[in-house]
């Protein structure tokens, strides 16, 4: 399902993306999703890491795609000073850079902050790394695994007195490539306000960090380190997966109001009047004698049973679907957030969708992921008119590599 054009919020911007893998590429997925013109900076070879990562589809990632739809691929060597100065030209003609490189790796290339902001003053640039650009670990190597373990989630992740646990959605790439795009919101709206560009920096472990929750402040209001406590939430009481006859089913008691209402539809009206029980700091505090009691009730029906019958009455309930469940959901399916789109060389994909519901500026998906390469040749004679015979000279060179079947010229 590929969306045709039309008036999107970032329609007037280009980003130049250096990113790779999954935390920078995540950013600039929701910037094209936006609107923005994203021009995919891959190095010569083999591109963006991830082109290598299965599962595959007629030779084509599937994880590459996931990522990168709404981008143009060009292949430009960033070693080479021919290289260097097409990049410079492109940052002339752009309004934000971003790049997840090792802090340090854009200076040796002679392409930091400091040189491009000079070649335009307004270029927003963005640098999202493990630890930031500052403090003892910004030359440390950083996956998703490292920072969710540095940074704590893993902690607190899992059944309680079991083996660390890795939160099963790359949950360090995917907060970093969020709070990166919110960077370049915020940064953009300053340009707006004062006419200049700025530097945007993002750790992953800061990001772990800020989304720790209540974590950091409930260890330094008791001192008590917080450990894994499966699915069951640390301050309120009951809300998590009990198990029922067939599986399990998640009951989110999230006030006391919805409290006096369950014990009502569980036939329990007594429970709501017990003096341990009456308010959710009380049910916290005697949370080891209220959890064999429910544990009891809830074993005794089906998980679809409970979800009718707590939905019916409006309680926070639900089944935990699997992938292949959320996949074909109803409400999913509503709001589109499992989309059909045409690769040149995969064919027809199913992909997520776009999360942010703009009533009179939508996004959209208006192409696939690029192949390795693909506009090379359109960006560089349509932004830089570069002629087709320099074109031909750089390829031989071995300063970009171009795999469209044509130019497209300007007028």
């Amino acid at each position: 399902m590929i969306q045709s054009p039309r008036d999107t919020p970032l329609k007037d911007i280009r980003v130049i993306d250096l990113t790779r893998v999954l935390a920078g590429p995540y950013a600039t997925l929701i910037l094209g999703d936006l609107g923005a013109e994203v021009i995919k900076i891959e190095r010569p070879g083999n591109g963006d890491d991830s082109r290598a990562f299965g599962p595959f589809l007629e030779g084509e990632s599937l994880y590459f795609m996931s990522l990168n739809r709404n981008k143009k691929s060009v292949v430009l060597d960033l070693r080479l000073e021919k290289g260097k100065e097409l990049f410079k030209k492109l940052v002339e003609v752009s309004d934000v850079v971003v790049e997840n490189f090792r802090p340090g790796v854009m200076d040796k290339l002679g392409l930091g902050y400091d040189v491009l902001k000079k070649i335009n003053s307004r270029i927003i640039y963005v640098a999202c790394s493990g630890f930031g650009q500052t403090g003892p670990y910004r030359g440390l190597p950083a996956y998703d695994m490292i920072v969710q373990a540095m940074g704590g989630v893993m902690s607190i992740t899992g059944e309680r007195d079991g083996s660390p646990v890795r939160v099963g959605t790359s949950i360090g790439d995917i907060t970093a490539g969020l709070f990166t795009a919110i960077g370049v919101f915020s940064a953009l709206r300053a340009r707006d306000l004062i006419g200049e560009g700025q530097m945007v920096d993002v750790g992953m472990m800061d990001c772990q960090v800020a989304i720790l929750e209540n974590a950091i402040v409930r260890y330094f209001a008791t001192g008590e380190v917080p450990k894994p406590l499966g699915s069951r939430h640390p301050s309120i009481v009951p809300f998590e997966a009990f198990k029922s006859k067939d599986g399990y089913v998640v009951i989110a008691i999230g006030n006391d109001g919805f409290w006096s209402r369950f014990c009502s539809v569980i036939n329990k009206p007594e429970l709501a009047c017990d003096s341990d029980f009456q308010t959710n700091d009380l049910r916290v505090e005697n949370y080891t004698k209220l959890k064999p009691i429910i544990d009891q009730i809830v074993v005794q029906k089906t998980t679809d049973e409970w979800v009718q019958l707590l939905q019916t009455n409006g309680i926070p309930c639900c089944a935990i679907n699997t992938i292949d469940k959320v996949f074909y959901n109803e409400q999913v399916k509503a709001r589109d957030m499992i989309v059909e789109v045409e690769h040149p060389t995969a064919g027809k994909i199913k992909i997520p969708g776009i999360p942010i519901k703009l009533s009179n500026t939508p996004g959209s998906i208006r192409s696939p992921a690029p192949l390795y390469g693909q506009h090379t040749r359109e960006v560089l004679c349509n932004l830089l008119e570069i002629s087709t015979e320099d074109l031909e000279e750089l390829n031989r060179q071995g300063v970009i590599q171009d795999y469209a079947m044509k130019c497209t010229l300007k007028d």
